[in-house]
C-alpha cells in the first residue's frame, strides 16, 4: 500500500516538472522570439527619397550634410535627388507615381502649391515635439504658411544687401558707404566715370528693375494692400522709387540702360570695377571672396529711404513633406534634426555659404563676426519675404516688370508705368481668387 502510494506521488511529482519545464520552455521560447522581433525592429532601415533642384557643386554641400545626418540615425537613410522643374514633377509624382518624402522647397512657391494639395501640413509634428517657430525667423515661417497651416520649416535664408568697392571709395575720397539714399546718391555720382561722352564706370548698378519690390520697401510702401487683394505700388512710394531711379540715370548719370550687360561676355563688372556699388547676395560671397586683394569689397544694409524707412526682401528654402510620402515620421525626424539644432545650421553654412533660417545660428560668431556676413545679419531684422499671395509672381513678372523697363526706356512715365500695372496686376490677383 505504502509503495503503491510512493509510485502514485512520483508519476504526479514527474507530471509537473515536466509541465513545469514546458512553461519554461515556452517562455523562453516566447522570450527569444519577442527579442529576436525587437532586433530586427531596431535594426530596420527607412530608405527616404529628398527632391531638390540644387545642382551642381550644391549636389556635393547637401550630400555633406545628409552623411552626418545618415551616420548618427542608422535607422534613417537620407537620398538626394536632383529635379529640375521640381514644383511640376512633384504634382505628376502625386498623380501616380514615385513620391518625394523630403523636398527641398522654395518657399515663395508655398502659397501656390500648398493650395494644390502637394505638401503636408506639419502642424501635428510641431505641437507633438515642442517646436518653437519664434527660433526662426517670423518671415520665413510666414512664407511655409498659407491658409493657418504649417508647410515646412525653414532652412535657409537671403537678403539683398549693398556691395561696395573699397578702393574705388577710398580713390574718391569717401569714408563710409551710405546709409541713406541721399548719401547712396552723392557717393554715386563720385564714383562715376565718364570719358569722351562714354561711361566708363558706373557709381551703382541699375540694371536689375525687379529689385523695385525692395526699393518700394525703402520708400515707406509695399506691394500689396495688407489682405493681399490689390497692388499697392502704384502710390507716392511707388514714385518716389522710380523718380529717384530717373534722377540717378538721366540727371546723375551714374548708370546707363544695359551698361552692365554690354560688359556680361566677359567678367562681373563689379569685379573689374566697371560697376563700384551694386545690391546682391550672400550667393556672390564664395565667387568674389577667390579674388582675395584685387577685390577689396565690403558690404553694408541697404540704405534708407527718404523717411528713414529700411527694407530689403527676404528669400531662400525650407524643407517641407510631400502629401503623399509614405515616410512622413521619417522625414519630420530629418527635418527637425536640420532645422531646430543651430549646430547643424551652422555647419551647413560653413559648407554652402547659406545663412540659417534659426535665428540663434543665424547669429552665432561665425556670421556676425564675419565682415561680410555680419550685413546680411543686420539686415535680415528688417527683411520681408514677397506677399505669400497666389499669383503674386505674374504680378511683377507679367504686369510690373515689362512697365519698369519702358519707364527706364523713357518709354512710359512713372504715372502711366504704375498706373499701367497696377490695372493689370489687380485683374491677375482676381483670377487667381477665383
Amino acid at each position: 500500500m505504502i509503495r503503491k502510494f510512493f509510485t502514485i506521488a512520483m508519476v504526479i511529482i514527474m507530471a509537473i516538472g515536466l509541465l513545469a519545464g514546458c512553461g519554461q520552455s515556452s517562455n523562453k521560447a516566447n522570450e527569444s522570439s519577442q527579442a529576436k522581433n525587437s532586433s530586427q525592429s531596431e535594426n530596420k532601415v527607412t530608405t527616404i527619397t529628398m527632391w531638390g533642384s540644387w545642382s551642381g557643386d550644391q549636389v556635393k554641400q547637401i550630400q555633406e550634410q545628409l552623411d552626418v545626418f545618415n551616420k548618427t540615425h542608422p535607422n534613417i537613410q537620407v537620398q538626394y535627388v536632383v529635379q529640375q522643374n521640381l514644383e511640376q514633377k512633384l504634382l505628376t509624382a502625386l498623380a501616380g507615381g514615385e513620391v518625394p518624402d523630403v523636398l527641398l522647397w522654395d518657399r515663395f512657391q508655398t502659397a501656390l502649391y500648398a493650395p494644390k494639395g502637394a505638401l503636408a501640413s506639419i502642424d501635428e509634428y510641431v505641437k507633438k515635439d515642442n517646436v518653437n517657430l519664434k527660433d526662426f525667423y517670423s518671415e520665413a515661417v510666414r512664407e511655409m504658411s498659407y491658409g493657418g497651416k504649417l508647410y515646412g520649416l525653414p532652412m535657409a535664408v537671403d537678403n539683398r544687401s549693398l556691395f561696395y568697392n573699397k578702393k574705388l571709395f577710398q580713390e574718391a575720397g569717401i569714408q563710409n558707404p551710405p546709409t541713406t539714399w541721399a548719401e547712396l546718391e552723392q557717393d554715386a555720382k563720385k564714383l562715376t566715370v565718364w570719358k569722351d561722352g562714354k561711361l566708363e564706370r558706373a557709381g551703382l548698378a541699375l540694371d536689375d528693375v525687379g529689385l523695385f519690390n525692395m526699393w518700394i520697401l525703402q520708400a515707406g510702401g509695399d506691394m500689396l494692400t495688407p489682405d493681399g487683394t490689390k497692388t499697392a505700388f502704384n502710390s507716392q512710394a511707388g514714385l518716389d522709387v522710380l523718380n529717384f531711379w530717373h534722377k540717378l540715370i538721366y540727371d546723375d548719370k551714374v548708370y546707363v540702360n544695359g551698361f552692365t550687360q554690354g560688359l556680361a561676355q566677359g567678367e562681373d563688372p563689379f569685379v573689374t570695377g566697371k560697376v563700384a556699388m551694386k545690391f546682391n547676395g550672400p550667393w556672390a560671397l564664395a565667387d568674389y571672396k577667390k579674388y582675395g586683394k584685387d577685390l577689396d569689397f565690403g558690404i553694408v544694409p541697404p540704405p534708407a529711404g527718404p523717411n528713414g524707412d529700411k527694407g530689403t526682401r527676404m528669400g531662400g528654402f525650407g524643407l517641407a513633406i510631400a502629401s503623399k510620402s509614405a515616410h512622413k515620421n521619417e522625414a519630420w525626424e530629418f527635418i527637425k534634426w536640420w532645422t531646430t539644432i543651430p549646430e547643424n545650421g551652422v555647419n551647413f553654412a560653413k559648407i554652402s555659404g547659406w545663412i540659417p533660417a534659426n535665428i540663434k545660428a543665424a547669429n552665432d560668431p561665425y556670421f556676425t563676426n564675419d565682415p561680410y556676413y555680419k550685413a546680411f545679419i543686420e539686415a535680415m531684422n528688417f527683411a520681408k519675404i514677397r506677399p505669400p499671395v497666389p499669383g503674386y509672381s505674374d504680378v511683377e513678372g507679367k504686369a510690373l516688370i515689362p512697365d519698369l523697363q519702358l519707364f527706364l526706356l523713357n518709354k512710359m512715365t512713372a504715372e502711366q508705368a504704375l498706373k499701367d500695372a497696377q490695372q493689370k496686376g489687380d485683374a491677375i490677383l482676381q483670377e487667381n481668387r477665383q
